[in-house]
C-alpha cells in the first residue's frame, strides 16, 4: 500500500515541500512506495515553488481512513490534521513545532521533533549520506522550505543548522540565496486573486489560549501596504470566518519581511486587550505595529494572553 505523506491544513511552502521530499526518500531510497498529499490548496509561495521546480500539485485530500498508512510532517497538532487522523495507521511524525498532544497511534512509531526552523532541515539530516542522492528538483523544494520558514534567515527561529543546510544546497544548485529568497517572497506577496476569507485562512493555525479558541493567521509579505489596504474588509470578514471555523476569535498578523515587524489588525476590544497584554503595546486605532515580531512560533503564540 502506498503511504500518504502530508503536513497541516492551509499548506505553506514547508507543508507542501516536505511531503514531496519525504515521499521521494521513502520511495526512491527506502523502496517503500509513498505519495505526497496536501490538506488544502497551497499558498502562492508554495504554488510558485511547485511550478519553479517542475512538480505537479500533490493530490488534495479531505480525510483519511483506517485503511491508510500515513506519515505526518510539519505538524503534530490534531486540529491541523484530517478529522479521522487517529483512525489511520500513523507510521511516523517529523516536525519542528512544540508538542500539542492528542494524536493516538495503533503501535509505537518513530517521532522526530527537533528545535530547528524547518521540517526540511530535519529531513536532510535524517537522510544522512543519502541526501547526496537528492535530484535537483528535491533539492529545490528543500531550499524553498528552509528559506520560507526562516524568512531568508531573518526569523528568530533560524538555527545554524538551517543556514548550513540551505547554503550547502544553494551552492549545489548554483543559486544565490538572496535572489532566490526574493523570488519566493514576491510570490508570497501576490494576494490579488484571493478573497478576504481565503487570506484569513491562508497561513493559519488554530490554538486554544486561556479557555478560548483562536485562529491565528499570518500574512508574510514584502508589500505590507497592499495587505493593509484591505484591512477594513478583512476585519468585516473575520466574524464569519471565526463562526464557520468554530473559533472564538481570529487574529491576523501582517508580517513585513523587509522591515522585520508585524502589524496586528484590531477589530474589537478582545483583540485590543490581547495586543496590550501580550506585546506591551498601546493600541489607539484598528491596527498596532509590533517591531521585531516576525515569528508565529517564537514571538506570537508563546506571548498570547488576555
Amino acid at each position: 500500500m502506498t503511504i500518504k505523506v502530508f503536513g497541516h491544513k492551509s499548506p505553506d511552502t514547508d507543508s507542501t515541500g516536505s511531503p514531496l521530499i519525504w515521499a521521494w526518500y521513502l520511495t526512491e531510497i527506502c523502496g517503500t512506495p509513498a505519495e505526497a498529499c496536501l490538506l488544502g490548496e497551497p499558498n502562492t509561495e508554495a504554488a510558485f515553488m511547485l511550478q519553479r521546480w517542475g512538480f505537479n500539485t500533490p493530490t488534495i485530500i479531505d480525510d483519511v481512513s483506517a485503511d491508510d498508512k500515513v506519515v505526518i510532517v510539519d505538524t503534530n497538532n490534531p486540529a491541523e490534521l484530517p478529522a479521522s487522523i487517529n483512525s489511520a495507521d500513523i507510521l511516523e511524525i517529523i516536525d519542528h513545532h512544540m508538542l500539542a498532544g492528542g494524536i493516538k497511534t495503533l503501535k509505537p512509531i518513530t517521532i522526530t521533533v527537533r528545535p530547528v526552523a524547518c521540517t526540511a532541515t530535519i529531513m536532510h539530516d535524517l537522510m544522512g549520506d543519502k541526501a547526496a542522492n537528492m535530484p535537483e528538483q528535491i533539492k529545490g523544494a528543500m531550499l524553498s522550505c528552509i528559506l520560507s520558514d526562516t524568512l531568508g534567515f531573518r526569523s528568530p527561529t533560524t538555527t545554524d543548522r538551517d543556514r548550513e543546510v540551505a547554503e550547502k544546497i544553494a551552492a549545489e544548485l548554483e543559486l544565490s540565496i538572496p535572489d532566490y529568497a526574493a523570488e519566493l517572497f514576491a510570490a508570497k506577496s501576490d494576494i490579488s486573486r484571493f478573497s478576504d476569507a481565503q487570506l484569513l485562512r491562508m497561513d493559519s493555525k488554530q490554538y486554544d489560549i486561556g479557555g478560548k479558541s483562536f485562529r491565528i493567521s499570518v500574512l508574510e509579505t514584502t508589500s505590507a501596504d497592499t495587505v493593509l489596504a484591505r484591512k477594513e474588509s478583512l476585519m468585516q470578514t473575520m466574524p464569519s470566518v471565526a463562526s464557520e471555523d468554530q473559533v472564538d476569535q481570529l487574529l491576523l498578523f501582517v508580517i513585513d519581511i523587509l522591515a522585520e515587524e508585524a502589524t496586528l489588525l484590531v477589530p474589537n476590544d478582545l483583540v485590543k486587550q490581547i495586543a496590550e497584554k501580550s506585546f506591551d503595546a498601546t493600541v489607539t486605532g484598528d491596527t498596532v505595529r509590533l517591531p521585531g515580531v516576525v515569528s508565529r512560533k517564537k514571538q506570537i503564540i508563546p506571548s498570547l494572553k488576555f
